[in-house]
């Protein structure tokens, strides 16, 4: 497990926060999990029915998030799992973001900018140039802040989310510093 302590900004000035570097079997990743499958069981079941939740945060391995080609980060706050997200490979150069969650405790916050900034920081330093992503189309909030962090969609913005299914998004690493 890797650890540091990152300075944190404005919002977040009044507590330390901690970035971990952990195995999808660490029991600090558990809360990220757990509440994926809830929100997204509450977004989509009507789609997919209930419990397809579960199938979609199993349908890779977790050897698929571990280094050199990819990790899980999970952000602490007082020992606490607050936010967290994903990586692995996705192409030669492409790295593809998966579970970017903030504890809906803690929402409103900055942290899951927090959390792509970490995953970008360090895609960028394991040689990727490019990410990779996609959000549900019943996720407005993680569409705005893709679209406030640099990333591009590859799907028409005036379109109905509805009908296009995954929302892709694609952005340039040459940009964050290393």
């Amino acid at each position: 497990m890797n650890q540091h302590t990152i300075p944190a900004p404005a919002p977040l000035r009044r507590s330390g926060l901690t970035v971990l570097d952990l195995d999808m079997g660490d029991p600090r990743v558990r809360p990220l999990l757990d509440e994926l499958a809830t929100e997204y069981d509450t977004r989509y079941a009507d789609l997919f029915g209930r419990g397809a939740a579960a199938e979609e945060l199993n349908r890779y391995p977790a050897e698929a998030f571990a280094g050199p080609d990819g990790a899980l980060l999970i952000i602490q706050e007082d020992g606490e799992s607050v936010a967290g997200g994903a990586f692995r490979r996705h192409g030669p150069d492409t790295a593809e973001f998966k579970r970017i969650w903030t504890h809906s405790a803690h929402r409103r916050r900055g942290l899951a900018r927090l959390v792509l900034e970490e995953l970008e920081t360090l895609a960028a330093l394991r040689g990727y140039r490019k990410v990779y992503l996609t959000t549900g189309p019943r996720q407005p909030e993680a569409k705005h802040l893709y679209l406030n962090t640099g990333y591009a969609a590859q799907f028409d913005l005036s379109a109905d989310p509805e009908t296009i299914g995954p929302l892709a998004f694609t952005k340039d690493l040459a940009q964050v510093s290393r």
